[in-house]
């Protein structure tokens, strides 16, 4: 079972407050480090502002070593596929192959009327989305020499040279996810190496799961070729004091947490993590939303990692 940090910066994260997390986390031994992709935040005053996505990772390939980095996940609205593919791809490249691409269809509105972002409706967002895929895994799957051509109701592509390559082969992993129960399903089958869902039941997580290995089975592909993932917003302490102070810095309940999150003492988390790995989860993303606390991140790293 991997354990992955994920963070919320629109909440109120500086490049630098990132960078410590991201290094902490390498530290620690973390699998892989990721971050949302918004720009406005959420119940709070988001100080000092949001930072983009991209150019955050893009930095973190320079500052650290080891650790993967992605998104989870980069909304298909805010940028052109073209251009996030040669961005991504740069990323990966300056990141010696550590890059993971999350990307999915775009939900929040409100960020994208404050920063002039058209928002179409569920239905049209889907559909970019989905020609989003094909345009970016075309332009990186195909061979250096040839062009690569689209025809495309939203984004159609003509003559392009599919330049740059990123560094792993033929591409990054790309991850998506969601609770969608026809479309979400039937792209993660044809598109997705990793299947993610977030903030979900494991009831809810059977079930959708299961639905998206009907949607592979579908189209011929082994089920087993996709990584299925959980994120849980983090809350670990070793005492009742230190849970309940954790729960108080992020502003939420810690009976609710318990309930639908990944809080409790060490072996608590144990316990649910080996719940979401009956489920079929063969990951876990922390959302992990104080940032100024290593000392979170270390606990779990050395009581919690170590027993799954």
């Amino acid at each position: 079972m991997d354990l992955r940090i994920f963070t919320e910066p629109q909440q109120g994260a500086t490049y630098d407050d990132l960078l410590a997390v991201a290094r902490a986390a390498e530290q620690f031994g973390y699998d892989a480090f990721f971050r949302s992709d918004h720009y406005l935040a959420m119940n709070t005053d988001g100080l000092p502002g949001p930072t983009d996505a991209w150019i955050t990772l893009a930095g973190l390939a320079r500052d650290t070593s080891t650790i993967r980095l992605g998104t989870l996940v980069t909304s298909a609205t805010f940028r052109y596929p073209g251009p996030l593919a040669v961005a991504v791809a740069q990323v990966d490249a300056m990141s010696g192959g550590r890059v993971e691409f999350g990307i999915g269809a775009g939900w929040y509105e409100e960020e994208h009327r404050a920063y002039g972002i058209p928002f179409p409706s569920l239905g049209e967002r889907f559909d970019r989305l989905e020609e989003s895929l094909a345009v970016i895994t075309g332009l990186w799957e195909t061979p250096v020499g040839q062009t690569f051509d689209h025809d495309g109701v939203h984004y159609p592509v003509s003559g392009s040279p599919a330049l740059p390559k990123p560094v792993q082969s033929p591409r990054p992993p790309i991850v998506m996810g969601g609770m969608g129960k026809k479309r979400t399903p039937a792209l993660a089958a044809r598109y997705a190496d990793e299947f993610n869902l977030p903030f979900v039941s494991v009831d809810d997580t059977v079930t959708q799961y299961e639905r998206v290995r009907q949607a592979c089975r579908a189209i011929d592909r082994d089920p087993e070729s996709l990584t299925y993932s959980s994120a849980l917003v983090l809350c670990c302490g070793r005492t009742e004091e230190e849970i309940a102070r954790r729960a108080a810095r992020i502003g939420r309940d810690v009976a609710e947490l318990r309930e639908n999150g990944l809080a409790g003492s060490p072996a608590e988390l144990v316990d649910k993590i080996g719940r979401y790995r009956e489920a079929g989860s063969q990951r876990i993303y922390l959302q992990t939303l104080d940032l100024a606390d290593l000392d979170h991140l270390e606990l779990v790293a050395s009581e919690v990692a170590p027993q799954i």
